[in-house]
């Protein structure tokens, strides 16, 4: 019986791995897809980037640290039309502004700024923002989008809970086979891969429109929400999860990898919520990730292509639902303290309704205010 049970336990905890490497799905595939579908940009360079960024990781943080596409530079890029130049410099500047405030130790005294309240504001506030964008993806099929979610809010309460996401993807292709529906994107082009370097006008273009939009939102969430996440979910290890390591891993991946074709990368803290909510505990999970992009790269064709543009918007957009979900909640959202509730509360409006700079420096300004008053408040005693 206890082996039986052992048994159960290595299963669920290898579908765990499974699952988890392609939990954040939602995020990454409409990003790229975006990208080599409207964009033409090269799939080779873009799948490799994150296959060899994934592998590193794997090996640096022996944990799921997740890995994705930049998300303002990347919509900017898609909506606007720009150019492989444009992205490609992009990154190579992001990657190293990162590597300055790393090795500088500046990236250290910004997150000692950044309170427990601050940092959940800025979580509840962009994963509001991924459930929103998920609602609108899973409009496009509404009853797709709708019961793909409810299966997979549910899973967390099923036994074998991690098989829930690969077998609602297998589930959601077969649909759009069987519907007679079109693939939401055309990957089926024909592509190069690309080996240049960006115009003078590229660089200086892409340091205005997209670097200075994107740079907040990497140092919150990607460096300083992350690093207390992570801390939160492997506390014996917190030492590996100082905010300057992942300012120093995204940089130099996007320093050493753009110039190949890749694209502008960085770490999650919603991805990172989503992979540990489907059960990826271990190195496997971003190992699995890595190793599946690699593999897309080598072999990118009309097969691989046509795969990946059947799995419906819909349920592309549940996933992203679910990530957004899993980085909102914070039981601080009911058991904080007063102050601590207005801190949250007003970095999280300022973030939707402004941007994730602005909502940093509100909650930055309203913890100073806190001090300045509890010092007085001590002097005076």
């Amino acid at each position: 019986m206890r082996c039986e049970i052992n048994r159960f336990d290595n299963v669920n905890k290898i579908s765990g791995e499974f699952s988890g490497a392609f939990a954040d799905l939602g995020t990454f595939l409409p990003l790229v897809l975006g990208l080599i579908a409207l964009n033409q940009f090269s799939p080779q360079g873009i799948f490799l980037g994150f296959g060899f960024f994934a592998l590193f990781t794997a090996f640096y943080y022996r944990r799921p640290i997740p890995i994705q596409p930049m998300k303002v530079i990347s919509a900017l890029v898609i909506a606007e039309g720009m150019s492989p130049g444009m992205l490609q410099a992009s990154a190579m500047l992001i990657g190293l502004i990162l590597l300055v405030l790393a090795y500088s130790g500046i990236i250290q005294w910004m997150a000692k700024l950044l309170s427990p309240a601050i940092s959940i504001g800025i979580q509840l506030a962009i994963g509001l923002q991924l459930i929103w964008l998920g609602g609108v993806m899973m409009s496009e099929t509404w009853w797709v989008g709708i019961l793909a979610f409810s299966f997979l809010f549910a899973s967390r309460f099923m036994p074998m809970q991690y098989l829930v996401m690969p077998v609602v993807i297998i589930l959601g292709i077969v649909w759009q086979l069987t519907s007679g529906t079109l693939p939401s994107v055309n990957l089926t082009h024909t592509s190069v891969w690309p080996l240049s370097w960006p115009t003078i006008d590229e660089w200086s273009s892409a340091a205005v429109l997209l670097v200075l939009p994107q740079l907040a939102l990497t140092l919150t969430n990607a460096v300083i929400a992350i690093s207390a996440m992570a801390k939160d979910k492997f506390p014996q290890e917190s030492e590996r999860f100082e905010p300057q390591q992942f300012a120093k891993s995204s940089g130099w991946a996007n320093l050493l990898l753009s110039p190949f074709g890749a694209t502008a990368m960085c770490h999650g803290a919603g991805g990172l919520a989503v992979q540990y909510h489907f059960g990826a505990r271990t190195w496997l999970a971003p190992t699995i990730f890595g190793s599946a992009c690699i593999v897309i790269a080598i072999f990118w064709g009309k097969g691989i292509a046509s795969a990946l543009s059947l799995i419906p918007l819909a349920v592309l957009g549940s996933l992203l639902a679910i990530a957004g979900t899993q980085l909102a909640w914070s039981k601080r959202l009911f058991d904080g303290k007063p102050f601590c509730m207005l801190v949250i509360l007003s970095t999280a409006v300022t973030c939707l309704l402004i941007n994730t700079a602005a909502g940093l420096a509100v909650g930055v300004v309203l913890e100073l205010g806190r001090h300045q008053w509890l010092h007085l408040v001590n002097s005076k005693q």
